[in-house]
């Protein structure tokens, strides 16, 4: 019995066809495109991005656990920051080979994790310093790309989800709500300490 056999010529075109659909025409390696502008890019940038929404939501989640008040501080804080550290970043021609995003996921982490106490004050600090370094790293990003626009998308998107996070740790009453929220912090500083022993290896 004869086995059934595929044209030479058909599977050629088939080959072809699977090539084709697998050639990219065009890629990006670290820049979002959305086709709706350099605002809503920036903010693609910063929802699509782990290295830099995670300590966002870790900050937002820790001021929230220190009360209303550094939450407010670190919503009004953290996206000024983040603009002023992305206007520097773009201004310069930096590489920076340190693995900023998995200190911030180790301190940040911690930090909620352990619910430990700071004073509004070191939050607040806590809040710039995060701004303008991860701020750089995105100023530096996008200079070729959506540029100030796309930092402002990232300041507007900012300051809604540290304000909706932070406010609804806030209001958190029963105790088993805030262990959870500690438990959150406690994977953030687990991913952190993985990539940095990524990095140092």
């Amino acid at each position: 019995m004869n086995r059934p056999t595929i044209n030479q010529g058909i599977l050629t075109w088939i080959v072809a066809f699977i090539g084709v659909l697998t050639c990219p025409s065009s890629s990006s390696a670290h820049l979002v495109t959305t086709g709706m502008g350099p605002v809503y890019d920036g903010i693609g940038h910063l929802l699509l991005t782990p290295e830099d929404l995670v300590p966002v939501l870790a900050i937002a989640l820790y001021a929230g656990l220190r009360g209303t008040g550094a939450g407010r501080r670190t919503m009004f804080l953290l996206p000024f920051a983040w603009f002023i550290g992305g206007l520097a970043g773009s201004a310069v021609n930096a590489a920076i080979s340190f693995p900023v995003s998995a200190v911030s996921f180790l301190i940040l982490g911690g930090l909620v994790a352990t619910d430990f106490f700071l004073p509004g004050a070191a939050v607040t600090i806590l809040a710039v310093a995060l701004g303008l370094v991860h701020g750089f790293l995105n100023g530096a990003a996008l200079k070729d790309g959506a540029g100030t626009l796309g930092l402002v998308g990232i300041m507007t998107m900012l300051f809604v989800l540290v304000s909706l996070t932070s406010a609804l740790v806030a209001s958190i009453g029963k105790p088993w709500a805030r262990v959870a929220v500690r438990v959150a912090g406690s994977w953030i500083a687990a991913v952190g300490l993985l990539i940095f022993g990524w990095a140092v290896r």
